[in-house]
């Protein structure tokens, strides 16, 4: 294929670029791993209210998609967005509790380790905003 593209382009000058991620879209926002944490709280609360069977089911099933939702974009974030050589590495600790609360919230039904897992994502946004999170991720004029 570079090849090909080499004989289309034969004077394109080749130059190199740097990405920190897959797709350099520079969005990274906590936002969306804390609806996912919030959700998981409600759906565990409901589950409790609940002596439905099926109603039941459905709320473990949903819990673990949005609770593997909430891992993923910690993750990106973690991995993508935090650099330890940039903003210190007192937050690494943060996001792998973060990620492996997102586990324990996705086997149990403990209300407990939803909330646990949205206090790691409030840690995460705070740190977030304190390192210009909404200022390099979010677009113009939305608030922050």
């Amino acid at each position: 294929m570079w090849t090909f593209l080499g004989n289309l382009y034969p004077l394109r000058a080749v130059r190199t670029v740097h990405a920190h991620c897959d797709i350099p879209c520079g969005i990274y926002d906590p936002e969306q791993a804390r609806i996912e944490a919030e959700s998981c709280l409600n759906i565990i609360q409901k589950y409790h209210d609940s002596d439905d069977e099926l109603f039941r089911d459905r709320c473990n099933f949903i819990k673990e998609e949005r609770a593997e939702l909430a891992k993923n974009h910690i993750s990106v974030l973690w991995t993508d967005w935090y650099k330890p050589e940039k903003m210190g590495a007192e937050m690494h600790q943060v996001f792998k509790q973060a990620v492996v609360c997102c586990s324990s919230v996705k086997r149990s039904n403990d209300e407990g380790n939803a909330r646990e897992l949205l206090d790691l994502v409030n840690q995460i946004d705070e740190f977030w905003k304190k390192n210009n999170g909404p200022a390099e991720t979010r677009l113009a004029g939305r608030p922050g």
